[in-house]
């Protein structure tokens, strides 16, 4: 009788490594990804004053335009989540850069308001699912006390690759054309699926739970385990996750404590986003109407991206320490801040100053959200979890710009646009509360076990 082959639990191999260099390297390739993306996806935020009086478009259509990414992000979060759930990270996250790259360059062909408003939304499709699938890969490496800061310094590639495209659109679009910027951030996504093809590696948990074969994720142990040897006649598990199913159902986003935490992540990240993406979108423009020049209103909407990442960053190690709860600080600030915009007379400096600060707790916040949409959920269907929740967030993303372009129509006083915004961040800050106070106890079990294990061991 042949003898049993001895079973390695992979969850535990990646619980117990430290930041190795395989580990800082993945995350070194999905800042990259994302820093590209958020270059590329807000381009078009820099270059809409031109092509706004170029086309002589309404500030509904331009609302529109915004909106028309925000829906397309939304159709690619089901779409290629499902996609990364069933044929893997690695060649997903690959298919959609090299996608988003050349459709990018495809609006130097744009002539007028449809082709823009068309292809804004199939743009948007492969974004979607990219950068929900690029986090879940990470949180599929790092240990748990890792996770949110990783995703978070992940993110903050998003926030600079935006900041970037200010000083880069006011640089390039009055010596080339505001298409050009469009080229430029096309040819760098699609370099940057080049390198991923070569270098980005599959979650290690999905190819153990897919059953793949036993070479491979050998391959892959050993690179996360340098200091470990592994066999391919052993039975490789994730631990943690046993009797889960495999197969995805929308109802398992709603199984046991779900049900409570997923309606919040998904409230809490709708009301996020559409704070977040009427600021992203409408800054420039909205620091225009304010009777600031074209350059400054660009700087406005740069200084908000990079205050966003300092936020972010801020409270990554609060949120690894502390749990979700330690999000919550961001929005209750956020909201505050944006009725002292609304309601409190200053000059420009002192309301240039006060509108990065509000980028900072307002994107920072969103950082946060993103950094916990896929923990609450196993592998099996992490990805679908992951690219549920933040497709359902495109609910406000697509919101907020084209709420901004009817507001911004009317005859309200512009500055109290930012009265009106402060609405979501409350609604924000009362969801991840309670998504924090849920987590808490999750958290608390964990603790639990860990310190019963040795002693049952024993």
């Amino acid at each position: 009788m042949p003898a049993a082959r001895p079973a390695i639990d992979v969850s535990e191999i990646i619980e117990r490594q430290r930041l190795s260099g395989f580990l800082i390297g993945l995350v070194v390739i999905s800042w990259s990804i994302t820093f590209f993306d958020g270059l590329d996806a807000n381009l078009i935020t820099f270059a809409a004053p031109y092509f706004r009086s170029e086309y002589g478009l309404t500030t509904i259509q331009t609302g529109n335009i915004f909106g028309m990414h925000q829906l397309g992000t939304l159709i690619g979060g089901f779409l290629l989540g499902y996609l990364g759930d069933r044929i893997g990270r690695r060649p997903t996250v690959i298919l959609a850069t090299t996608a988003f790259g050349a459709l990018t360059m495809c609006f130097y062909f744009t002539s007028n308001y449809g082709t823009l408003f068309w292809l804004r939304l199939i743009d948007g499709i492969p974004l979607g699912g990219m950068l929900p699938l690029a986090w879940t890969l990470n949180i599929e490496y790092a240990p748990k006390r890792y996770r949110a800061t990783i995703v978070t310094v992940i993110m903050v590639g998003y926030s600079l690759g935006t900041a970037l495209g200010g000083p880069f659109a006011n640089w390039l679009i009055p010596k080339l054309g505001w298409k050009s910027v469009f080229i430029c951030g096309g040819i760098a996504a699609l370099v940057s699926a080049a390198i991923l093809f070569v270098v980005l590696p599959e979650s290690i948990r999905f190819l153990t739970t897919k059953g793949k074969r036993p070479e491979r994720i050998v391959a892959t142990l050993r690179r996360v385990a340098s200091d470990q040897t592994f066999s391919a006649d052993a039975n490789y598990i994730v631990g943690d996750e046993i009797g889960l199913r495999k197969d995805f159902k929308p109802s398992l986003l709603f199984k046991g404590e779900l049900r409570t935490l997923t309606p919040l992540l998904w409230v809490a990240y709708m009301a996020s986003s559409f704070a977040v993406f009427f600021i992203v979108n409408w800054t420039p423009l909205v620091f225009e109407a304010l009777h600031y020049a074209r350059t400054q209103a660009a700087t406005a909407a740069t200084l908000n991206s990079i205050m966003g990442a300092i936020g972010g960053i801020l409270l990554m190690c609060f949120t690894d320490a502390k749990g979700a709860i330690a999000i919550t600080i961001m929005p209750v600030m956020t909201s505050g801040l944006l009725l002292v915009a609304a309601f409190t007379p200053m000059g420009q400096t002192a309301f240039l100053i006060l509108g990065a600060t509000i980028g900072g707790f307002l994107i920072g916040g969103h950082f946060g959200m993103h950094s916990i949409s896929g923990i609450f959920y196993p592998t099996a269907y992490r990805g679908n979890g992951a690219s549920w929740a933040t497709s359902i967030a495109k609910i406000g993303s697509i919101g907020g710009p084209m709420v901004g372009g009817w507001v911004l129509a009317t005859s309200l006083p512009v500055k109290h646009i930012f009265g009106l915004l402060a609405i979501f961040p409350a609604i924000f800050a009362v969801c991840i509360y309670l998504i924090g106070r849920m987590h808490g106890r999750m958290l608390g079990k964990e603790a639990i076990v860990v310190v019963a294990e040795p002693s049952h061991a024993t």
